[in-house]
């Protein structure tokens, strides 16, 4: 079947928990998974399971034949993957370069935008399984997206397509964001576990249950309070309907004329560590 207009040939570096969700949820849209780079036993299980069929392929291989490729590596292994696939004169013209790591805007990828390639930094704001519960838990929910101005619309229309809601957070401001969502999640963690020891040690048997309606109620309540809108509206933050396929302005970045270069890549909050590409 001829692929669509406006479509993606995805590549997907990383097989930890975040990767093979996203090209899921993409491959959902009408893109194609060109491919996963896998490395350990249980990223490759993974692999399989969320994507099918999709080959497992060597990095560079991948990027190669990519349009999109998508960075799912942890955070301390983004910028020397960044800048080894650099210097092997791997990112082309075009190519649509997207990583997923919370703390860094698009500065991490400037040895692909070097190369001419399109840099995008998305995060979705949501804790993951790595199993395929994470595909309807995508809907609805924030992705930070940092991009420059002129292919910000392609960022926030790859989220939309996601099932996401784009929220533009600026370069200087990625820190920020990271540290919030960091203490969102660990706070409430910690302090969920602190309340499930105490209860344990009064001789309660299942403390979940009985805390669940509890801290339900009580973040829903500090959320409603902290928001002062209606936090299921699409416009908040910047975000945006999208109709059609914003993919075409590429060109307008890249100045090569062409889209994509001649082209025919418990939870874990951003990355997981498991799986370094």
């Amino acid at each position: 079947m001829a692929q669509r207009a406006g479509r993606l040939g995805v590549g997907i570096v990383g097989a930890g928990n975040v990767g093979p969700i996203l090209g899921a949820a993409l491959a959902g849209a009408g893109h194609a998974i060109v491919g996963i780079s896998a490395i350990s036993a249980a990223s490759r299980e993974r692999a399989e399971a969320i994507l099918p069929g999709a080959p497992i392929l060597d990095v560079d291989v991948l990027v190669e034949r990519s349009e999109l490729v998508i960075l799912a590596v942890p955070d301390a292994e983004l910028a020397p993957l960044v800048a080894g696939l650099a210097a092997r004169g791997a990112w082309q013209p075009g190519q649509l370069v997207l990583h997923t790591a919370a703390r860094y805007g698009i500065g991490v990828l400037t040895p692909a935008l070097a190369a001419g390639a399109i840099p995008l930094a998305v995060h979705p704001a949501m804790t993951f399984t790595g199993t395929s519960l994470d595909l309807a838990k995508l809907a609805g929910t924030w992705f930070a997206v940092t991009a420059p101005s002129p292919v910000l619309p392609i960022g926030q229309a790859l989220v939309v397509e996601m099932g996401g809601e784009p929220l533009i957070i600026a370069e200087a401001d990625r820190a920020a964001y990271a540290e919030a969502v960091d203490t969102a999640v660990s706070f409430s963690t910690a302090i969920v576990d602190q309340a499930v020891a105490l209860l344990a040690g009064i001789g309660v048997e299942a403390p979940g249950p009985v805390l669940a309606p509890l801290v339900r109620s009580a973040v829903e309540r500090a959320l409603a309070k902290a928001g002062g809108a209606d936090a299921a509206d699409p416009t908040l933050f910047g975000g945006q309907a999208f109709g059609g396929s914003a993919f075409g302005d590429q060109a307008d970045f890249d100045g090569t004329g062409g889209a994509f270069g001649g082209h025919g890549n418990g939870f874990y909050l951003n990355n997981d560590p498991e799986d370094p590409a």
